[in-house]
């Protein structure tokens, strides 16, 4: 077990991962690899190059508040998003999607959504909240640069991607996770956010970018 945090309930890894799920019980561990080439956007139309989107903005922080957790308030993770969005000069009123780091796990999904509302206010139920790791897993190291990607495509085929297994619903975690089935919707301005045992946290915010 690594530090109490993977699931143990379920038999099988198809239904183990239920990000913000009130049945949740820990996260499913997996392996990938994902890679983002970062180019000027004039140098990358010089060469005719398909462009995914748009870094807009970085935040990042460390809570540091013990290495095992994140910050109970999601003190932390509110750091790093409104970093982002002070970086790419934006209010949360422009932000569309939020592509969440989601575990699965009893406590990162409360603090995120704590963190997502703090930040966010009376907006944060109108913005749609995804998990990539309902469907792939927690891939750990790879796992940000992987849940960029598919930010990126889903900005570019106006696709928001579901948080599936969302059977029941927790009380503590009450946004609009796009439960179950992908969503047709067009959105030009999405944060990923990526954060880490110890207290370290990132939130890049991207947009799209018309050809």
């Amino acid at each position: 077990m690594l530090i109490h945090a993977l699931v143990e309930r379920y038999s099988t890894p198809q239904k183990a991962s239920r990000p913000f799920d009130r049945k949740r019980n820990g996260f499913v561990m997996s392996e990938g690899a994902g890679a983002v080439i970062l180019e000027e956007l004039e140098h990358a139309r010089s060469r005719r190059v398909p462009v995914l989107g748009e870094i807009l903005g970085y935040g990042a922080s460390a809570d540091a508040y013990r290495i095992t957790d994140t910050h109970p308030t999601g003190l932390g993770a509110t750091l790093a998003m409104r970093g982002a969005l002070e970086d790419a000069s934006l209010t949360p009123e422009q932000i569309d999607y939020i592509n969440a780091h989601g575990t699965s796990t009893t406590q990162n999904d409360v603090t995120e959504t704590r963190a997502i509302k703090e930040v966010f206010g009376q907006r944060a139920k109108d913005i749609p909240v995804s998990s990539n790791k309902s469907m792939l897993g927690h891939t750990i190291a790879a796992a940000g640069a992987i849940e960029l990607i598919l930010t990126l495509v889903g900005l570019k085929r106006s696709i928001l991607l579901p948080t599936v297994n969302y059977e029941s619903p927790d009380p503590k975690c009450d946004l609009d996770y796009v439960p179950n089935e992908a969503r047709v919707k067009e959105h030009r301005i999405a944060i990923s956010n990526s954060f880490g045992f110890g207290g370290q946290n990132a939130c890049l915010c991207v947009g799209k970018v018309e050809e």
